[in-house]
């Protein structure tokens, strides 16, 4: 004698189904905005780099850093957003997470050590780059 109908259990499995595919959209649109944030912030910061190159030639003086490094430190936020949108670089994502996390650190601590009130900017950025890390990691799992 059956306990468990067998229209109980295919109740039972469309509903766990349903219930794996909608938290894994939900963890998919989770991912994408907050990636979709931190690009935006990226892009502002590059183009305040490129553009407004005299304004963050000071802020790169009263930080005490060579201004020399604005262009290449612009293109390697450019590129590791690159690594960071494109699904075959796995390797090269995980080295630009990195990347990201030390630069948002040194950030924080450099805008804070200045008072220049610049630092709330980098928290920001570090909490979408850890969501961002987070949901890429579990809806790569699943």
């Amino acid at each position: 004698m059956e306990i468990v109908s067998l229209e109980t259990k295919k109740i039972f499995y469309t509903f766990v189904l349903n219930l794996k595919f909608s938290k894994m959209k939900r963890d998919k649109i989770i991912y994408y905005v907050a990636t979709g944030l931190l690009t935006l912030l990226m892009f502002y910061s590059v183009s305040m780099y490129f553009f407004k190159h005299e304004d963050v030639s000071q802020m790169f003086t009263n930080f005490g850093y060579p201004t020399y490094i604005i262009y290449p430190y612009a293109t390697a936020k450019l590129l590791g957003l690159f690594a960071i949108w494109n699904p075959n670089f796995k390797t090269i994502k995980e080295w630009a997470y990195a990347g990201f996390f030390f630069a948002f650190i040194l950030a924080f601590f450099a805008h804070y050590m200045i008072s220049d009130g610049e630092h709330i900017g980098a928290v920001i950025a570090l909490v979408l780059l850890m969501v961002s890390y987070i949901f890429y990691k579990r809806i790569n799992r699943q």
